[in-house]
């Protein structure tokens, strides 16, 4: 196990060291009209509309909020297409075709300093809803939620950590952004009214620290603190990441707003400050091409909407004529894709291609890996057995499903391969 996961570090190395390349002007670009979280959706423009950068195209409709689509570039309208979205499935996308002149809409404008002093709680709200703002490094829940907290907040953690094997999109994020990174914060604390923030990293990554840390002496009016967390997976768990980065316990099923902390991502605080400082939606984002089937690993600054397979064939294409597996986000939660005709969302932080490794599935030996290595205390084992006789109750109460936040370790330490996330995944669903 040791070895596996140097060798998966070795891999990360790879792309850690590499700085962007900016690949912001495809000749198209797919805009989703439904996601994960918003099933139904409609779209306000058709076939021949000019739409600029920033313009609200189109609706979707979540259970409990809507979620405005924008244009992540300028031109002409093509039509809708069907294509792979990062949760794997099947998505119909407004086909935008790009005139490479970024002509912005007339939403998007420069607020002064004095403006955004002035700015309220429910004026960040507004903005942040306006403007689509999620949790950008992969859970996509609409940040104005998040504003609209009514308890007192003390402590802003930012999630800096990318703890999943083979990401670096954040890393070249905190190394070539870090003054951004800063700017959201500050706006962050101010709409919180929160005395201090906290930027978890890696301990192992000391760039990142002297950057942000020489980056606060230009933001020495905020009180923020550059904590070094632990290495391991899930660090990036934001209950292990509050316990490892404040000292603070948070309770299975509490909120850590409750304990007056609020989590966000490093990338959301990037949009953040977009929104607040030129009321503009997330149209850039950071993005990983890696693992042993690509020809040359490479990060990106890609537009939103921008064909994955047009950067697989930047990249050099695969090294091998032998099957891949393809992963869309972390090799531990990300999703897989059956073709590589996906498009990059605001939401999607890599892409992983392996040359495809055949396991067989062995009959479980009751070694305990998948019981020592769940950082929730659950029984996987245990789990997939109550799926198997579908006992609802069992999975709800007894075994407490709930508290599994899917992060792949049972498979990832199962001796006997055997897809226990798989069955976690379906135990959430019958425990409804």
């Amino acid at each position: 196990m040791i070895a596996k996961t140097r060798e998966i570090e070795r891999d990360k190395r790879l792309t850690n060291n590499l700085p962007l390349i900016r690949y912001v002007d495809p000749e198209y670009v797919y805009i989703a009209i439904t996601n994960a979280r918003c099933a139904t959706g409609e779209s306000y423009v058709k076939e021949g509309d000019y739409v600029k950068v920033g313009q609200k195209i189109g609706l979707r409709h979540g259970p409990f909020f809507e979620q405005p689509i924008h244009s992540t570039v300028s031109g002409t309208v093509v039509g809708t297409v069907k294509k792979f979205h990062r949760s794997g499935k099947l998505t119909e996308f407004i086909q935008i075709k790009n005139d490479k002149k970024d002509v912005m809409d007339e939403s998007v404008k420069e607020r002064t300093p004095e403006e955004i002093k002035a700015l309220t709680r429910e004026d960040f709200v507004n903005i942040t809803k306006e403007m689509s703002l999620v949790g950008l490094g992969g859970s996509s829940f609409p940040t104005y939620i998040k504003f609209q907290c009514t308890d007192p907040i003390e402590t802003l953690c930012i999630n800096a950590v990318e703890c999943e094997p083979y990401l670096s999109a954040d890393h070249r994020l905190i190394m070539e952004y870090p003054d951004r990174i800063m700017r959201g914060i500050g706006y962050a604390m101010q709409a919180f009214n929160a005395k201090r923030a906290v930027i978890c990293i890696k301990k192992k990554y000391d760039d990142l620290y002297q950057t942000l840390t020489a980056t606060l002496t230009r933001h020495q009016n905020l009180n923020i603190e550059v904590k070094k967390v632990g290495n391991y997976y899930p660090q990036g768990w934001e209950i292990e990441m509050i316990k490892t980065g404040l000292g603070v316990k948070v309770p299975t099923g509490v909120l850590p707003q409750k304990l007056g902390i609020m989590v966000l991502n490093v990338s959301t605080v990037v949009g953040l400050y977009k929104a607040i400082r030129y009321n503009m939606p997330v149209v850039k984002r950071n993005f990983t091409i890696t693992g042993d089937g690509i020809t040359t690993p490479q990060n990106f600054r890609v537009r939103v909407g921008t064909s994955l397979k047009e950067l697989i064939d930047f990249s050099g294409g695969y090294n091998s004529e032998d099957d891949k597996v393809l992963i869309l986000g972390g090799p531990m939660m990300g999703a897989n894709l059956v073709r590589d005709d996906a498009v990059i969302t605001k939401t999607c932080t890599s892409c992983i291609i392996m040359n495809n490794k055949e396991y067989k599935e062995e009959p479980c030996v009751r070694c305990g890996s998948c019981v020592y290595s769940c950082p929730a205390g659950l029984q996987p084992v245990q789990i997939m057995q109550a799926v198997k006789n579908n006992d609802k109750d069992a999975l709800k109460n007894k075994l407490n499903i709930r508290a599994c936040i899917l992060c792949g370790m049972c498979s990832y330490t199962c001796t006997s391969k055997i897809h226990l996330t798989d069955y976690c995944r379906k135990a959430k669903k019958i425990a409804l």
